[in-house]
């Protein structure tokens, strides 16, 4: 739906046509609280699902039990309804990780209306005190004693696979088959905006709706010292948005050169005339599609990507995205061995510990990998006596 002031947004729909009324107070919640568009996409989708499985089997979303929300799972996996066993597996409609995502998206909002006063899903929540495991956090001894709020109902993932990524040769393949520098010409031939956002996700790690937000008064050049970039959380046309708040990325002079390329050739096509204000205009906009010049879609940069995809099929993986470049470029930093701290702020995580379950393996195989000769590790050790240290 289209808010007052133009701002596209999403709610839940009932048999009846009108907004289910939780629903839309929850997500209302999550807008005033300056969530992302597509966060309350997503939490919309959850709830969706939720209010078709209640009205599907009749169910009271006041009255709802731990079984309700067992049969929700059981649902989400293989659509059967709660009174159904299916002997043989069946094919599941949603990964796991999709479902963990529905659950809290369901539980969330039942929280909501628990602290508007509302006596809902009070079995949802229990207090646990202490934790599984010798690990102790440093102030385990005062959650000890308050007790912490844990779901009843939780969603066992699989162990999270390696995040895919690219290598520096596939994103050259992909950046070539962009633009390429004539040295006889001594100009770019191709487009030097799709080169200019692979080379900007390869080299800063930004997130795709990140990239699509900068203005050109984000851009910072060299002038004398190093070039960076501001990402600001703004409101955009497109609903990306910024998901880590402000930051500042230092980019290399290769990469502020590109920029300045492409700047060049924006005016050459008249954007800086065609916008009101050139500083408060997007880096990325349309250059072919009309209207011209407005911001770049991320729907445009996937279609990009289509392109790509068949144009280099059998040099790049198939099935490559923009968020790979943001996986490579931690991946690199990491087996540079540059501080996991750093890179975390370099993402723009909320928490470094978000940085370390991502990439573990990262971190893992350098330290596996740092112990591996042995004979290195033992020659400064010394026999007691006449006593030798040797192979086995």
């Amino acid at each position: 739906m289209v808010l007052a002031d133009g701002e596209r947004t999403w709610t839940v729909v009932g048999r009846d046509h009108l907004p289910v009324a939780p629903a839309e107070e929850y997500l209302e919640y999550l807008r005033v609280q300056g969530n992302s568009p597509n966060t309350v996409k997503s939490y919309a989708r959850a709830l969706a699902l939720w209010w078709e499985y209640l009205s599907e089997f009749d169910r009271d979303w006041r009255a709802v039990t731990l079984e309700d929300f067992g049969g929700f799972l059981c649902w989400l996996r293989t659509g059967d309804g709660p009174d159904v066993v299916s002997i043989a597996p069946g094919r599941a409609r949603f990964a796991e990780s999709t479902i963990a995502v529905r659950l809290r998206a369901v539980l969330a909002c039942y929280s909501y209306q628990q602290l508007n006063g509302i006596d809902v899903g009070r079995e949802l929540y229990r207090i646990v005190h202490g934790r599984n495991g010798s690990y102790k956090p440093l102030l385990e001894h005062i959650a000890r004693r308050r007790g912490r709020r844990r779901a009843v109902i939780r969603v066992r993932q699989p162990r999270q696979a390696a995040p895919s990524t690219l290598t520096p040769g596939q994103i050259d393949r992909i950046c070539g088959a962009c633009a390429q520098w004539d040295p006889t010409t001594r100009e770019w031939r191709g487009s030097v905006r799709n080169r200019l956002l692979w080379a900007l996700l390869a080299e800063t790690g930004l997130r795709l709706g990140e990239a699509l937000g900068l203005q050109h008064r984000d851009w910072h050049t060299g002038r004398g010292d190093t070039p960076f970039i501001e990402v600001v959380a703004r409101e955009h046309p497109r609903g990306v948005r910024a998901k880590s708040g402000y930051r500042r990325l230092y980019v290399s002079d290769d990469l502020d050169r590109l920029y300045g390329e492409y700047l060049w050739q924006l005016c050459e096509a008249g954007a800086d005339l065609a916008t009101a204000d050139f500083d408060t205009a997007y880096v990325f906009v349309n250059l072919e599609r009309e209207p011209r010049f407005v911001s770049w879609s991320p729907d445009s940069v996937y279609d990009l990507v289509r392109r790509l995809r068949s144009q280099l099929s059998g040099q790049v993986p198939g099935g490559w995205t923009p968020h790979w470049f943001r996986h490579s470029h931690a991946t690199a930093l990491l087996l540079s061995g540059v501080p996991v701290h750093v890179v975390s702020r370099r993402l723009g995580h909320a928490d470094v510990q978000t940085t370390l379950n991502t990439y573990a393996h990262v971190t893992e195989d350098a330290e596996l990998r740092a112990v591996a000769d042995w004979a290195k590790f033992t020659a400064g050790w010394r026999a007691v006596g006449t006593g030798v240290i040797g192979p086995c």
